[in-house]
């Protein structure tokens, strides 16, 4: 039997998340390590991100490793792109004050049990090159 991988794995073998909330889907492929500390991975899915002003009306941003929910954070503040301060993270690109990025906190367990460990794959539509999926916020 052939393994199955990358998005049809997702997909087939996790359980699917419905969003029921207002929220951001943020994919973290790049940034992702495993082992990251819970603070380390709240630093790369909070910022830097090329957002518009729906981004005020989203209550959540879910960090996304290959189609699947790692956590979930109530979004309390949006600032300018480098504006606060990270655990390790710096920038480089003159991008990235243009950019934005949150404040919050971890969802409570209720939130998180609904998403975190389910697929989200299903929201990316193929071809989609953004990092950002908007979810029930227009």
């Amino acid at each position: 039997m052939a393994k199955l991988t990358g998005r049809v794995a997702a997909e087939s073998q996790i359980p699917r998340a419905s969003i029921t909330e207002p929220a951001l889907l943020i994919r973290i492929n790049q940034s992702y390590r495993d082992g990251m500390s819970r603070r380390d991975l709240y630093d790369a899915t909070r910022g830097v991100w090329r957002l518009g002003p729906n981004r005020e009306r989203a209550h959540l941003a879910l960090a996304v490793h290959r189609g699947v929910v790692l956590e979930v954070y109530e979004i309390h503040e949006w600032h300018p792109g480098t504006s606060t301060t990270y655990a390790k993270r710096t920038f480089h690109d003159p991008r990235a004050k243009e950019r934005w990025e949150f404040t919050g906190t971890e969802a409570g367990e209720s939130v998180r049990q609904k998403y975190v460990g389910k697929s989200v794959a299903h929201y990316f539509k193929r071809g989609h090159q953004s990092p950002v999926v908007y979810v029930n916020v227009e």
